[in-house]
């Protein structure tokens, strides 16, 4: 029995449908990362409330002159922004620096890496009682945030003004528990880093992030007594993907609309000068 050929048209059919859902995936911008398919053209980028609210709308424009859509979305602490990067609500963030993006991988395991510098905001000492760190009185009551970066960042400063000592080795992650010479027997009070700022009254001083204390409403030119130093300062702060997303081509193209010289106004214009470019 001869068998009949058979017909090429399903197959050709078949062939039409993949070349046409391919057509479809790149003129939506879909690609593959991370063994997953995302919408190229637009990004969530987990941001902080206040000032740098108005900065990413300075980055949306610029990034959108290359066809990215950037959606900054808002939090208000510290925790969230990488927990909801790693749970991939959103697929990248901007708030933080290497020390303090160490202690979340130490603590969670994060896969997180840092792919371009934005801002660098040195922390200060703040107070409202008094004009300089020499009129610190004996059994002074200063703040500093409780995180484990900052308040490290915040021990290392009052050591540079003379108000402590760490024991060597202590390094950047220092604790209160690292303190080996306290002469004016300070109370350090370790409290959430935006309760810092709002305290100040309550407090001699307080060592505040500078964004808390653009929130806090404290006038840095008027009530900063100290601040950390520029030079070889760990404490920029970058754009950060997951790992498996590093190389993605819209991650260049964000980074890129950063670190731009409309950013570079905007950050001069909403920090008032306490802010500076970090790139």
């Amino acid at each position: 029995m001869q068998v009949p050929p058979r017909s090429s048209e399903p197959n050709r059919r078949a062939v039409l449908g993949l070349l046409a859902a391919t057509a479809a995936m790149l003129t939506l911008g879909v690609g593959f990362t991370g063994g997953r398919a995302m919408a190229a053209e637009s990004v969530k980028v987990g941001i902080m409330a206040g000032e740098d609210e108005e900065i990413w709308k300075v980055v949306a424009a610029e990034a959108a002159k290359n066809g990215l859509t950037v959606e900054p979305v808002v939090f208000s602490d510290y925790v969230q922004p990488n927990e909801a990067l790693v749970n991939d609500e959103i697929q990248a963030n901007a708030f933080q620096h290497q020390p303090y993006l160490d202690a979340q991988i130490q603590q969670h395991g994060y896969k997180i890496v840092p792919v371009g510098y934005t801002l660098v905001q040195p922390i200060g000492l703040y107070s409202r009682k008094h004009k300089n760190t020499a009129e610190i009185p004996e059994g002074a009551a200063i703040g500093i945030p409780n995180d484990p970066s900052n308040a490290g960042r915040a021990l290392n400063l009052l050591q540079a003004q003379g108000l402590i000592k760490l024991r060597e080795g202590a390094g950047i992650l220092a604790t209160a528990i690292d303190v080996e010479s306290n002469p004016k027997n300070i109370q350090i009070r370790e409290l959430d880093a935006g309760i810092v700022g709002r305290s100040i009254d309550d407090l001699d001083a307080g060592v505040v992030n500078t964004d808390w204390a653009l929130k806090s409403g404290i006038d840095p030119d008027k009530e900063r007594i100290a601040q950390e130093p520029l030079e070889n300062n760990p404490y920029r702060n970058f754009i950060a993907v997951r790992e498996d997303e590093k190389d993605a081509p819209w991650v260049k193209t964000l980074v890129a609309a950063y670190q731009t010289d409309a950013v570079k106004d905007a950050l001069a214009k909403w920090y008032k000068g306490t802010t500076l470019p970090a790139w």
